[in-house]
């Protein structure tokens, strides 16, 4: 990363307040902020000769700027300091200019710099004074980075993808005595530092931070020495160049590295390639169905206790056994007259809801997220105070319940021993109110189920110009059944009584082949689909796109990530719009290499870090070399010390050389021109 202020002054105008200039202390606010560029930016002057002593003097490279009043907001306008001396004579015009009026328009700024492709932009954009939205919409075609005057601002702007890269500059003046030194600066990921560097540079968001840690670094990534970028990484050359034998290495040479290889994700047959796409999405609706259905499952879990059959031949042998016992009064002796003959059980008192309650004031206290907003309004002493009665509570009533327990059982033994020596019929107890809550727990399941069951989408996520889209719904037979089990039974008599969930419960516990841990799959059926941007169904194509937006993804769990030569299986327009989105996002938090012969990635991607590799021929063999620089170098190099021009590098690998780009340039032009 480079360190840079392109705001400093070092003349008095009439827009500033008095101060003395000190090139002394100019340079020593260049060596400890340590800036590797700096500008000179007057407000609407600039003098020549002092720019000169200047740039003689810093250990920087300092470009020769100018701060203009345009239409009553400022303008940054810098200059390539090899034109220094054409860009004072129009400094002059612009001095002359606003000494006549105070201000300029856009009309009259572009009449005096002519060719605005020749010099970089930088108008004051949410600072004071702002240049206005119209003439921001007249000077658009060259602005791509604007001046802010706080970090709050420059994150603000950073992250709207609407507004324009931003950059925070010191504005200082360069005085006699200046204490303390400037702390405002910007930190770009640029090699040589030159006018145009700048401007590529400066066109991507990402290549521009507040500070060296929160920027791209250099790492090394093979024994021999090669560097990559934390970023995105391009690597291109020839057929046959070393390329792949670049990426092996760099596989072999690092751990926890995701290699997404050429033709990997591409269609190897209609037939297979679908199979292998429904698989990864039966996957994610298997994780999404655990997710989603973990209610019926604590539910399902009550219910498989639940013998309904039971409790109604429970009543029937009750109310038989009472009109029996009714019928044979007469029949009744010592034995059938003792009190704990007729004697019934003392009631048990169910723990499970205060159970629950004792877990639920714990995991209040104990909570360490919502620590603050809890105690705000309970007090962890009313807590505490709450779980001690509760398991007090909880203790006592299950002293009793062992106490009950004991004491029915005892009874029972007696009444067993009485039963058999008397002639009298005894009564069989039944427990009516389990058996009514028995019957409203089936009502309450019949209705949650049958709810499930409505067909709803239930979930719905974009994914690059996809959509990921989960639908719930009701098995349609039972080979679908058959498929959500994953087991080689019968589902024909369970889907009998599918329309009635409880009875449906029923005859899936008698298969014993069915785990009773995955009965809740079976009830309501969750699809996960794949749609695309016309609401359909993803075609063979369209799988593949998608499976490579999603490997890249998920490669956000892995320390590095190889690419290689995406366009073997992709159309330009995918590409552009949508894999190059999600590679600038990957890249902003793990190293991306990328391998293309293509123009679309190569050139559009907005690579932090390029390299190119050679197959040369010595007399010990072949090499394979790899020459590496940024985007913005002119010249590209190998760890051996050797350099290769940049241009022709990039020319050469995606354009097929600088003639053939003329060519297809010049036929574009024409046909835009019929």
């Amino acid at each position: 990363m480079k360190k840079i202020d392109l705001h400093i002054h070092t003349i008095k105008t009439v827009s500033d307040a008095a101060f003395e200039f000190s090139l002394d202390e100019f340079k020593r606010y260049v060596v400890e902020a340590r800036l590797d560029a700096v500008a000179v930016t007057n407000h609407d002057v600039f003098r020549l000769e002092q720019f000169r002593n200047i740039e003689a003097a810093l250990p920087a490279v300092v470009f020769p700027g100018i701060e203009i009043n345009v239409e009553k907001g400022h303008l940054l306008v810098f200059a390539d300091p090899a034109d220094v001396e054409n860009f004072a004579v129009k400094a002059t015009v612009i001095e002359k200019r606003i000494g006549e009026s105070g201000n300029l328009s856009v009309d009259e700024f572009k009449q005096i710099f002519e060719d605005l492709n020749r010099y970089l932009l930088i108008p004051h954009y949410e600072k004071s004074p702002p240049l206005s939205a119209e003439a921001l919409e007249q000077l658009e075609p060259h602005l791509t980075v604007g001046e802010v005057d706080s970090a709050k601002k420059f994150i603000r702007c950073w992250k709207d993808a609407k507004k324009l890269t931003p950059v925070l500059f010191s504005d200082s003046r360069m005085r006699v005595g200046m204490s303390p030194l400037p702390s405002r600066q910007t930190y770009i990921d640029c090699g040589d530092i030159t006018l145009n560097s700048l401007k590529l540079c400066l066109r991507e968001k990402s290549k521009v931070s507040l500070s060296e840690r929160d920027g791209n670094m250099l790492w090394q990534a093979l024994p021999d020495g090669q560097q990559l970028s934390t970023g995105l990484n391009v690597l291109v050359g020839a057929r046959s160049s070393g390329k792949t034998h670049t990426l092996d290495a760099l596989y072999s040479s690092n751990e926890n590295v995701k290699y997404i290889r050429q033709f990997q994700l591409v269609q190897h047959g209609d037939g297979e390639d679908e199979k292998q796409f429904r698989g990864t999405l039966e996957k994610r609706s298997s994780t999404f169905s655990d997710q989603y259905l973990s209610g019926l499952k604590t539910v399902l879990e009550r219910m498989i206790d639940v013998d309904l059959l039971a409790g109604l031949r429970s009543v029937d042998k009750y109310v038989s056994t009472l009109l029996k016992s009714a019928q044979d009064i007469d029949r009744e002796d010592a034995f059938s007259s003792a009190a704990l003959f007729r004697e019934t059980d003392f009631a048990v008192t169910n723990t499970i809801t205060l159970e629950a309650l004792v877990r639920s004031v714990e995991q209040v206290i104990e909570n360490l997220d919502f620590k603050t907003i809890i105690e705000k309004h309970v007090q962890p002493s009313a807590l505490k105070a709450l779980i001690l009665e509760l398991i007090e509570i909880y203790r006592k009533t299950t002293l009793e319940n062992t106490k009950r327990n004991y004491v029915n059982a005892l009874v029972r033994e007696v009444k067993n021993g009485l039963a058999i020596h008397t002639s009298a019929t005894p009564v069989q107890e039944v427990d009516l109110y389990q058996v009514s809550m028995d019957q409203k727990r089936v009502e309450r399941f019949n209705d949650l189920v049958g709810h499930l069951k409505t067909e709803k989408v239930i979930r719905h996520d974009p994914v690059q110009g996809f959509r990921c889209e989960v639908q719930r719904k009701p098995f349609a037979g039972a080979m679908e059944l058959r498929r959500a089990c994953g087991k080689n039974t019968s589902f024909g008599e369970p889907f009998k009584r599918y329309g009635n969930p409880y009875e449906y419960l029923c005859e899936l516990l008698k298969d014993e082949q069915i785990p009773r841990a995955d009965l809740y799959k079976l009830f309501v059926k969750i699809e996960y689909r794949i749609l695309n941007r016309d609401g359909f169904e993803v075609s063979g194509g369209e799988r593949s796109e998608f499976r490579l937006l999603q490997e890249i993804q998920e490669a956000q769990n892995y320390d590095l990530l190889l690419i290689d030569e995406p366009e073997s299986s992709f159309d330009n327009v995918f590409l552009k719009s949508d894999v190059n989105q999600v590679l600038k996002h990957i890249a902003e938090h793990l190293p991306v290499v990328v391998v293309t012969h293509n123009s679309t990635v190569g050139a559009s991607v907005g690579a932090d870090y390029l390299l190119f590799t050679s197959k040369e021929r010595q007399p010990s063999g072949v090499a394979y070399r790899v020459y590496a620089g940024y985007p913005s170098s002119r010249e590209l190099k190998c760890v051996d010390g050797t350099t290769i021009q940049n241009y022709k590098v990039l020319l050469d690998s995606l354009e097929a050389g600088e003639d053939a780009y003329e060519g297809r340039k010049a036929t574009y032009e024409a046909i835009k021109g019929l």
